[in-house]
């Protein structure tokens, strides 16, 4: 590693991007509006509030209720909302930050702000699962594939509804994190 980070992970509530980069020495914290799902360096609250405590990277969830184009059927209901989460967007993507990933599933980003950088599968990281996720970045290098694995199973997709339903499709996948704190962590820079 060729220094310690000081690390962002912004709209996470899970720690998983948080915990990834922690395990390779590095400070992270996670920020979210929702309490953290275990325990670690965690901000309940606005991530505005902490955005210029100069970070060295973050790495960004904005939720996606507002921008996937998966329902695109209800756009015309909330042109509103859709406005200001792509205002959300754009503040992230502006931070005072050196090296910025913004992740979201497919959605209008692409279409209203700029087309994104890398869209990564999670069977490229060890997940025999399809779950289409698009990266923006800002000073980084895309991710590269660690472990491509069989299967292409639409587990998330398939999901039966539930009141935790949110929240599973949500999650970062564990080797997705990995690659991102070791890639990002310092030694594949630009």
């Amino acid at each position: 590693m060729a220094s310690r980070l000081r690390v962002l992970v912004a709209c996470e509530y899970s720690g998983t991007v948080r915990d990834a980069f922690r395990a390779l020495g590095h400070y992270a914290l996670s920020c979210d509006l929702l309490p953290t799902d275990v325990d670690g360096p965690h901000y309940q609250g606005d991530v505005f509030d902490i955005l210029g405590a100069g970070w060295d990277l973050m790495i960004a969830h904005p939720p996606c209720t507002h921008l996937a184009v998966s329902g695109a059927k209800h756009f015309h209901r909330k042109q509103k909302e859709q406005a200001e989460a792509l205002d959300f967007v754009r503040a992230l993507l502006d931070a005072p930050i050196p090296r910025i990933a913004l992740e979201n599933p497919v959605s209008v980003i692409s279409s209203r702000i700029r087309k994104p950088d890398q869209i990564i599968q999670p069977w490229m990281f060890g997940h025999g699962e399809t779950k289409a996720t698009c990266l923006w970045l800002v000073g980084l290098s895309p991710l590269r594939a660690t472990n491509i694995v069989e299967g292409r199973e639409q587990r998330i997709h398939r999901m039966p509804p539930s009141p935790l339903r949110w929240k599973e499709r949500s999650k970062t996948y564990l080797g997705i994190a990995a690659a991102m704190a070791a890639q990002w962590g310092g030694n594949a820079l630009p």
